[in-house]
């Protein structure tokens, strides 16, 4: 099994920046992918931003440009800077992982508000 960690989320203004973390416990040997996912009231979940444990990166559409995800492997933690914040980001972002038997596993959920 294996355990993850968000924080990071808040209320913030348009234009403004947050940063969320994600760390995983427990059975972390060989983990695969992690990531972050959100899902806004009424719609469906959607990807945010991939990466490997080689490091390797994908985006949604929506958050290229302005979001950056990055990994720490020896402290089995993800990260992402969320730059030029807007309303239409406003969800709750689940963080994802991937085990060494491809199990998917999320974390609770962290809310961002962009808001004025």
């Amino acid at each position: 099994q294996v355990q993850l960690a968000e924080s990071g989320g808040g209320l913030v203004q348009p234009g403004a920046s947050l940063r969320l973390s994600c760390a995983a416990s427990g059975n972390t040997i060989r983990l695969g992918a992690m990531g972050w996912y959100r899902q806004a009231p009424g719609k469906q979940r959607e990807l945010v931003a991939t990466i490997t444990s080689r490091g390797n990166t994908d985006y949604g559409d929506s958050v290229k440009d302005r979001f950056t995800i990055s990994r720490d492997n020896a402290k089995d933690t993800v990260y992402l800077q969320m730059n030029s914040l807007k309303p239409e980001d406003t969800a709750v972002y689940y963080c994802n992982a991937v085990g060494r038997f491809g199990n998917n596993y999320w974390g609770q959920g962290t809310q961002v508000t962009v808001s004025s």
